[in-house]
């Protein structure tokens, strides 16, 4: 999206609404709604419970202010920034601080729907009320795993996959879905296109966490899915070709004298 501020004195304000919602199905109902009157949308997804709290969230939506701060009440500043002063020796998210943190996080607000205006910074990027983040990751860091799915199978793809997330026990509580515009991509490599996507972090556990990725890669080429490659940091060759059948025509523009491990990686054996 371009992101298009509407400046109020000198700042630019969101009339933002967020919606609690408890199941996929409620998830997509809020999309189809919001697609007409609101320009963003986006949710935060609890993806470390399985049964009648799997596909719970909050769903998130906006639209540039129009008018003074005084035609609202409910105005939030931003808040002071904080800071993750140290990396600890160990990943600080394992499974009972990733459910805590989901509970609590999901609970956050009184009521299903609160409703306010803010500065577009905490609307669109949350993750800058909190500096240095990734250090709660640990020594040996994070991966981050984004996917897309086609509309025609995005419930049950996206169900499948926040299932196969819950029973590992290797959940994320940085977890978003959202639904992608009707544009269809015109990039060779586009990744955006029509279906919703999943991005998900996850703390570096080696070999076990690859076998999820691997469990999580099945899924998306079973649904037609393609994976983030600005995103990727272990995607194979055969995710790659299959969700960017363009890759060869792309190749024809790459300078021979270029070369980087992660075109090497993904287009491995031709």
């Amino acid at each position: 999206y371009a992101l298009r501020i509407a400046l109020v004195g000198d700042r630019a304000e969101i009339d933002a609404e967020t919606i609690r919602f408890h199941s996929l199905d409620e998830f997509f109902e809020l999309s189809t709604e919001s697609e007409r009157d609101f320009e963003y949308t986006v949710s935060w997804i609890d993806c470390a419970f399985a049964g009648k709290r799997l596909g719970r969230g909050l769903f998130s939506r906006g639209n540039h202010a129009i008018g003074g701060r005084e035609a609202l009440q409910n105005i939030s500043r931003e808040a002071p920034r904080l800071r993750v002063p140290f990396v600890p020796p160990f990943s600080l998210i394992n499974g009972a601080t990733l459910k805590a943190f989901n509970t609590a996080y999901f609970n956050r607000q009184r009521g299903d729907r609160a409703t306010g205006r803010q500065h577009y910074r905490p609307f669109f990027y949350p993750l800058d009320a909190v500096l240095d983040w990734n250090r709660i990751y640990g020594p040996k860091g994070f991966y981050q795993y984004q996917c897309a799915i086609p509309d025609d199978h995005a419930r049950r793809a996206i169900q499948r996959l926040l299932e196969t997330i819950a029973a590992s026990g290797m959940g994320s509580f940085l977890a978003v879905l959202k639904q992608f515009g009707a544009v269809s991509p015109v990039g060779l490599l586009s990744f955006a296109t029509p279906g919703v996507t999943l991005a998900l972090d996850f703390p570096n556990r080696g070999e076990r966490l690859h076998h999820l990725f691997q469990a999580l890669d099945r899924i998306v080429l079973e649904f037609g899915g393609r994976l983030y490659p600005a995103k990727d940091g272990r995607m194979g060759p055969t995710v790659f070709k299959f969700g960017y059948p363009r890759w060869r025509e792309f190749n024809d523009f790459v300078d021979p004298r270029f070369s980087s491990g992660f075109w090497r990686r993904v287009t491995a054996g031709g």
